[in-house]
């Protein structure tokens, strides 16, 4: 039945491909249309359940408008990340699980033609001399593809879907993935305008994260967000800006890059400068940005709060190799105020595992010291299979300049 279903939606399909007028624009409706047109010609002796009919104009209209097969996994809200290992293979991640697909692209041509539709639609270029490009489609969903020569099983497309609803701060309370009271610790430094970083290694949930710490920011403040792909759901702020990296393309349009634009929003009047994530030399440039008075949070890969300083130490001798390293670790320790490190558990479960206080001093070695606040602890008698444990106060605040001048003082102890 697989066989003969394909089959029929590969011949309807080339119908109406060589049916359509290409010299004016068709709606979906008028897809739909000829859709059940073509549909009603070739079923008009064949025997196919009301079901079948249904899935089979659904996959016919998304073969031509949308995303062929992928189109069904995208608008599953389940459905997390989808991975795309050329035409036969292709994964998914449901609920922290991934499982393999039971379906797979008819010919590499259909796989290029989507991939190209998605570059497209977002005004990005790949091909064989640009053979990796970052996306997102109409919905938000974070799109990376890799072409050949580089990528030998390719085409390879990664989606990474986000939630249709913003997952805020009590949210994250409910999947326990932090605290009430660290909750609360958070929002006034937010308020007071510390500077924040989150880390977190792929998947630890790094942009949901910050998207809704991002909440606690005052809804009178300018807030400016600079992104390789705009990802970040920023709700309720009137004065927003955002802003998105360009690459260059065949027109001859030169590339816009995250340094390019955290210049240039110095220059619009921001209160709140927020960069999606940090991987190179525009560090350099977010820390210049936290050390004029603006207010930053980013984001960054790392295996823990220390190893962060390390990345960033690298990444800004990247962005200006001849600063001397003491100069460098001086721009980041009067920079970035609290470092809050999130990971993903056995369990598959994101939390808060380490919030730390970034010291102004340096050590007698000359290093960024570390104040940890807050440390996620697991019980030790735990034997489930769901992880639990308690977030422990390890330490206090030291600087709490901006906590003065804004008024506010941290709660004293946890409700």
């Amino acid at each position: 039945m697989d066989q003969k279903f394909e089959a029929l939606k590969r011949n309807i399909r080339q119908q109406i491909i060589s049916s359509i007028d290409y010299s004016k624009d068709i709606s979906d409706e008028e897809m739909y249309e000829l859709v059940d047109q073509k549909l009603s010609e070739n079923l008009r002796h064949a025997f196919i359940s009301v079901e079948d009919r249904k899935r089979l104009r659904m996959q016919v209209f998304n073969s031509i408008r949308k995303l062929d097969i992928l189109q069904q996994l995208v608008d599953d809200p389940g459905v997390t990340e989808i991975m795309v290992n050329g035409t036969d293979n292709i994964f998914i991640e449901r609920n922290g699980a991934l499982s393999r697909f039971n379906g797979k692209f008819e010919s590499r041509e259909k796989l290029e033609d989507v991939v190209q539709q998605i570059v497209a639609s977002c005004n990005r270029v790949v091909n064989q001399s640009q053979p990796i490009v970052d996306a997102r489609l109409s919905n938000g969903s974070r799109v990376n593809i890799v072409l050949d020569p580089v990528a030998l099983n390719g085409p390879i497309i990664t989606i990474r879907r986000f939630p249709d609803k913003p997952i805020d701060i009590g949210r994250l309370i409910g999947l326990d993935s932090i605290s009430p009271y660290l909750c609360d610790y958070l929002r006034i430094l937010v308020k007071a305008g510390y500077n924040i970083f989150i880390s977190g290694g792929t998947g630890s949930g790094k942009t949901t994260f910050l998207n809704a710490l991002s909440d606690f920011i005052p809804k009178d403040l300018r807030v400016l967000t600079i992104e390789d792909s705009a990802e970040l759901q920023i709700m309720g702020v009137p004065n927003l800006v955002r802003l998105e990296a360009r690459n260059a393309n065949v027109e001859g349009c030169e590339p816009i890059t995250i340094r390019d634009l955290i210049k240039s929003s110095l220059r619009m009047r921001p209160d709140w400068v927020i960069v999606g994530e940090v991987r190179g030399g525009e560090c350099v440039d977010m820390l210049q940005a936290m050390n004029t008075g603006h207010m930053s949070m980013s984001t960054g890969h790392a295996n823990s709060a220390y190893d962060m300083l390390y990345r960033l130490e690298t990444m800004s001798l990247m962005g200006m190799g001849e600063l001397p390293l003491a100069a460098v670790r001086g721009q980041i320790a009067a920079g970035i105020d609290i470092i809050v490190h999130l990971g993903r558990l056995r369990d598959r479960s994101r939390k808060v595992l380490e919030i730390c206080e970034v010291e102004k001093e340096l050590d007698i070695s000359g290093k960024i010291k570390l104040n940890p606040l807050f440390r996620f602890c697991e019980d030790t008698g735990n034997k489930g299979e769901r992880i639990k444990g308690e977030w422990k106060k390890v330490g206090e605040l030291k600087n709490t300049e901006k906590l003065v001048a804004a008024g506010l003082t941290i709660p004293a102890k946890e409700k």
